[in-house]
């Protein structure tokens, strides 16, 4: 198979980390290991340039958000098993690792200025977890000029959440499934092709 051209193109991998990936979201979405897995292979072999996103947070609490700072706890402190990368989803050499202190992974500057700095213009968003970080990080893609996909099967979340957000937001972000991204790159060329550079 000939290569795409996925040059204007980045999937952005959000906070695929053991504190999100709980039991109940094991049972609700058993695939996600291996989709994330063939993912990450489709978009090395196809050179579709990928970001990872994660949280990271100080024990100190220094950086935590204000809710939960009176909550007292907070997902993926440094240095705790739950921040760890889970296994099937660690980044390559050359593959920007961003750390972000919020739901929005955008609230890091130095993700904006890397999309432009590589001329990208489609956010191919997937991770964890659908209704919060994936969710916002996608609609704050969308409203900084990107053109934005969720890869649903490559996502994950309470089963009622997921659903909700991909059934709801169609005026943010379409969908699309690993399976479908190679038929759904000419499209997308096609889209980017209608707006200016």
């Amino acid at each position: 198979m000939n290569l795409c051209d996925w040059r204007e193109f980045v999937l952005v991998l959000v906070d695929v980390q053991h504190d999100f990936w709980t039991d109940d979201m094991a049972q609700s979405h058993p695939h996600f290991p291996r989709n994330v897995a063939q993912l990450l292979t489709f978009c090395r072999a196809e050179r579709l340039d990928i970001v990872h996103l994660r949280a990271s947070f100080q024990p100190n609490r220094s950086d935590w958000m204000v809710r939960y700072k009176l909550r007292d706890t907070i997902p993926c402190v440094a240095g705790t098993a739950g921040f760890d990368t889970l296994p099937f989803a660690h980044e390559q050499p050359g593959e920007p690792v961003f750390a972000k202190q919020t739901f929005d992974g955008f609230h890091n500057p130095a993700l904006l200025a890397h999309l432009h700095a590589h001329g990208k213009r489609f956010v191919l968003v997937a991770g964890l977890i659908t209704s919060v970080c994936v969710l916002l990080t996608a609609a704050s893609a969308a409203q900084r000029g990107f053109l934005t996909a969720i890869i649903e099967d490559c996502s994950a979340d309470r089963s009622d959440m997921h659903d909700h957000v991909l059934d709801n937001y169609p005026f943010i972000f379409e969908r699309t499934t690993l399976n479908a991204l190679p038929t759904q790159h000419q499209t997308w060329c096609d889209q980017l092709g209608q707006l200016p550079l």
